[in-house]
């Protein structure tokens, strides 16, 4: 019985310190259609630790989001990495993104950005390469509610790009 227990728990510490050891590379995008207002509102939550490794990569510097010495320079550069890394097309034509604002929890970096001057939506097709380039396993979820109707897409490496039809 005694070896049985110590068989049990030593499973359940390395279980535990597997997970411990293994780092999710996942981010959260929702689309929002706000038909009132003619835009689509988009929020993403990022891990910080990645967002600054990536910013890192592509600026070839230190990188400070979220932290208390961030520069104006670092989130003009938050903006760009976003915009680039993240497409839409609205009905079959391509339509600019917005950064407006970001703010912390904990961790995570949560980004609004906006689409205007869209009052409806047949087809959302979204391409999102945001943290690809840092780690094969990085999982970009989309959820989407338009129309009421809410719809989700996982974007990886291998598959970068998606399409909601309603």
């Amino acid at each position: 019985m005694k070896q049985k227990t110590i068989i049990i728990a030593s499973l359940v510490y390395f279980i535990l310190v597997g997970f411990g050891i293994h780092k999710f590379y996942v981010s959260i995008y929702q689309f929002n259609l706000v038909p009132n207002k003619k835009r689509i509102e988009i929020t993403a939550r990022i891990f910080i630790d990645d967002l600054n490794l990536a910013l890192k990569r592509k600026s070839g510097k230190t990188i400070h989001i979220g932290e208390p010495n961030e520069t104006p320079e670092e989130v003009v550069l938050l903006k760009n990495y976003l915009t680039q890394h993240l497409k839409i097309k609205t009905n079959g034509t391509a339509t600019p993104l917005l950064f407006v604002t970001k703010e912390l929890e904990g961790n995570i970096v949560i980004c609004y950005l906006k689409a205007e001057n869209i009052s409806k939506i047949k087809t959302l097709e979204i391409e999102n390469t945001n943290l690809l380039e840092l780690n094969s396993e990085q999982q970009n979820v989309i959820q989407t509610t338009i129309n009421g109707k809410k719809q989700s897409l996982l974007l990886t490496n291998e598959n970068p790009k998606g399409r909601i039809e309603l």
